[in-house]
Formats: C-alpha cells, structure tokens, sequence
C-alpha cells in the first residue's frame, strides 16, 4: 500500500501540552517535501489547527472541532459544518452555568470561554471570549463543547447522555492539562466523517491514509483509514483499535512513527 497522507490529532498526539515539539515539526515538514498530504484533525477550533500548520508549514484542508467541521483554507470556506442540537445546548448551558466548570464551545468563527474567573488580559488568543455565562452569550449552535469539572462531567453523563445518546457523542479525552476533558458534538459528526469529506476534495480514498491519535474520538478516523497510529500513552481501548503503537506524545511519538514510514515506507 503507498500511502499519499497523515491526517494527525493534536492534543496528546503531535502536542506536548501546548507545545509543539521540534522533532514533529521536522518529521512532517520531511513527510510533506516527499509529498504526503498532511491533515491536522482536532477536538479544538479551526484558528488552533491554523496556527499550528503555519508552524510546520502546512496549507490543506483542516479538520476541526472533532470532526463538526472540514475547513479549505483554498475555497476559503468549510466544506463540512455540523452543529449541536439546539434542545440539547439549552440544557448543557444550564448545567453549565449552575456547575463550577471549565467550558470552551466553539461558535461560528470564536470561542466562548466559561470560567470561575476571569482570566488575566491577553492571556487567551484572540478567537476566545470570556464569558461568565453561557446562556445568552451567543445565539448561535456550536459545533463541539469540551467540558471540563468532576460537578458537571457527572450530571452530563447522568441526565443528558441517557435522553440524547444517539444524537450527541460523548467522547472522553485527555486535555493539554492531563486532565480528562468531555468532548461533545452532533452524532452526525465525528472525525471519520470529517475524515472522508476531507479526502473527497483531495481525490484521495481514505484506505490511502494513516491517522494519529491518542483518544476515543479518534478510533472513528482509525476505522476507515488504511492504517492508525495510536500513541504510547493512549487508553488501551484507543491503541487496540490502532495498526501500530508508537511512542508517547512526550517522546515525539508521531516524529517516530513519521521517521519509521519514510524509511521503510511502512509502519
């Protein structure tokens, strides 16, 4: 099988935190100048993924929100957009608002921040917008809430994932903090949907790809690509869907994994 493209996650996958190491940015700047397409694939928003393809180099579809969304920087628009349920956001946002948590939900083109405090001046990029409420805050469906807080992780998967299981995703993964942060998007959407619009507009078939991941809502990608990697430190659920387990993200897992593929083309 000669593979043409990587479609990589970032949290826990290329990123160490926030920061990108340089073994990854050199790996894939090698895998790109010997013409593999290079794919970012995020639960965060399309300005994160955009900033980290300006650092290696990158200008090609990006997929973001976990899957909600397929961005072409060349059309200058989205070829893939879905959004939350508007049922479903009224009561997130409540649960939301009345728990001590942590919340970033992504809508149209920014990112609203629900924190305790306020956070320092300029100390967030300019896409996110404090807010100290959800409700109200904008009118617009998101496309992915990650969610953060013991209080409302509990009621999420108590009172809300039993009545919309079907219609939303629920998907754990681990945060740039360690901490485990709850996904949530339309069951329409997912990574291996993102995954397949992306290709069409490359004319590539997704057997022709090898995805990267660390959690849960990564195995979709896994499931129709032509081979997966999933990194050391993943859950044993994420790298048993995996065709090969690199080293952990801390130990530039997907530089390895990348350096492997253009020596010996195969994993």
């Amino acid at each position: 099988m000669t593979f043409k493209a990587l479609a990589i996650d970032l949290d826990g996958t290329l990123l160490v935190g926030e920061d990108l190491p340089e073994d990854n940015i050199t790996a894939l700047r090698a895998a790109r100048d010997a013409g593999l397409q290079i794919i970012i694939a995020t639960a965060r928003w399309i300005q994160m993924a955009q900033r980290v393809e300006a650092r290696i180099g990158l200008h090609g579809p990006a997929i973001a929100c976990s899957g909600a969304q397929v961005h072409i920087p060349d059309l200058g628009r989205d070829i893939f957009d879905e959004r939350l349920p508007e049922d479903f956001v009224e009561e997130l946002y409540e649960l939301c608002d009345t728990e001590r948590c942590i919340a970033t939900i992504t809508v149209e083109d920014r990112v609203l921040v629900k924190l305790e405090g306020a956070p320092a001046a300029g100390s967030m990029p300019p896409e996110m917008h404090f807010v100290r409420q959800l409700r109200g805050a904008d009118p617009s469906r998101p496309r992915v809430a990650n969610i953060q807080g013991s209080g409302v992780y509990a009621r999420i998967r108590g009172e809300l994932e039993p009545r919309y299981r079907g219609r939303v995703n629920f998907f754990d993964s681990i945060g740039p903090s360690g901490k485990t942060i709850m996904t949530l998007t339309s069951a329409n959407a997912s990574k291996g949907e993102a995954l397949k619009r992306a290709c069409a507009y490359l004319e590539l078939d997704p057997s022709e790809v090898i995805t990267f991941g660390d959690a849960e809502n990564d195995i979709e990608m896994f499931r129709i690509s032509g081979a997966s990697v999933a990194m050391g430190q993943a859950d044993e659920r994420t790298r048993a869907a995996a065709t090969f387990v690199t080293a952990r993200n801390d130990e530039a897992g997907v530089a390895r994994a990348v350096e492997r593929l253009l020596a010996t083309g195969r994993l």
